[in-house]
């Protein structure tokens, strides 16, 4: 109970912070002119929101950065070798979306870091969180936890794991495309992870884990409040990127690499409808949907954007409901 306690009290504090920081810092970023250049395809659509100020991130980002250490110099947590590398995976990503927010903005264009060397960076850290994992006496484990089974996969886990972090950022980063709809479906999953990790005492540090995820699910719907329709800002990469190998980190930790698909629905249909999109194009020249991620697809049979937003909230929920009946109650 004193946990669950400490939960609630940490993403209290990470929602007031952020709702505080969001206050502040949207003036400034408009006052910079920080604004999100849109893709010329969403001209039509999307026009009004030409302009609205990008690198939201920062205001579930800075917040629970700076509770997690305000909670460490009270006592009230320590610095697990875990959450030592969530936090780096959350932070080094978030540079990575920085520095790609900071150039769509130089350039006034949709245009930042290119594919390659975005993907370069990111696989960069991904192996650094690779040693980090495997230093701390990990074994190359597959774990099911529902059926008990437990498969040693060698060499071939070291590329699974890039592979997840790599493939969750951008997963997240393409979801980010219509106002609240990446932040909801981000703060779901990350309160499933929260309650997955008070299910998995062996790991080292699953008590700090946990409040680590209620304290930014508080950040993130401190930032929804400036992100749902009609958006006051965007997330940007900065975010995305961030909350997405996160989301990784945290299955990868937890032994649940499995069960983040399912907790991550709405993520990995948004990122197969891009797969089968360039797939195919390339084959025939040809389109299957009318405009990807997914979510751009339902926009173009006319439906409103916070319709949109409202049912994939729903799927990621129905989706995180499944993943705790197997990864927790079962």
């Amino acid at each position: 109970m004193l946990i669950l306690t400490k939960s609630i009290f940490a993403m209290m504090i990470g929602f007031l912070f952020a709702i505080f920081f969001g206050v502040l810092l949207i003036p400034i970023l408009k006052r910079l002119k920080a604004g999100q250049s849109l893709s010329i395809y969403l001209e039509r659509t999307h026009k009004s929101k030409n302009g609205t100020p990008t690198m939201g991130g920062f205001i579930f980002l800075i917040p629970t950065i700076i509770t997690i250490l305000f909670l460490f110099f009270l006592k009230k947590i320590e610095f697990s070798y875990s959450l030592i590398i969530v936090l780096f995976t959350f932070i080094a990503y978030a540079v990575i979306g920085f520095i790609d927010d900071y150039l769509i903005i130089v350039k006034h264009n949709n245009k930042g870091l290119s594919e390659g060397a975005k993907m370069l960076l990111q696989l960069f850290v991904a192996v650094i969180f690779f040693y980090l994992f495997m230093k701390s006496g990990n074994e190359p484990l597959l774990w099911i936890h529902t059926f008990h089974i437990k498969m040693n996969i060698g060499w071939f886990y070291g590329l699974f794991i890039l592979f997840i972090l790599v493939a969750s950022s951008n997963a997240v980063n393409l979801t980010d495309g219509l106002d609240g709809l990446a932040g909801g479906l981000s703060a779901i999953a990350f309160l499933t992870f929260g309650l997955i990790c008070l299910n998995t005492g062996w790991l080292e540090g699953y008590q700090e884990l946990s409040i680590f995820c209620f304290v930014l699910v508080g950040g993130i719907l401190g930032f929804l409040f400036f992100n749902v329709s009609p958006a006051k800002v965007f997330m940007g990469d900065i975010g995305s990127l961030a909350l997405g190998a996160t989301l990784g980190s945290l299955a990868i930790l937890t032994r649940h690499e499995l069960l983040l698909i399912v907790i991550g629905i709405v993520f990995v249909l948004e990122t197969i409808s891009c797969i089968i999109q360039r797939g195919y194009y390339k084959l025939t020249h040809k389109r299957i949907f009318p405009m990807t991620p997914i979510h751009h697809t339902f926009e173009k049979l006319g439906w409103n954007e916070r319709d949109i937003v409202k049912l994939f909230w729903v799927i990621g929920l129905l989706g995180a409901m499944v993943a705790l009946a197997f990864g927790v109650w079962l």
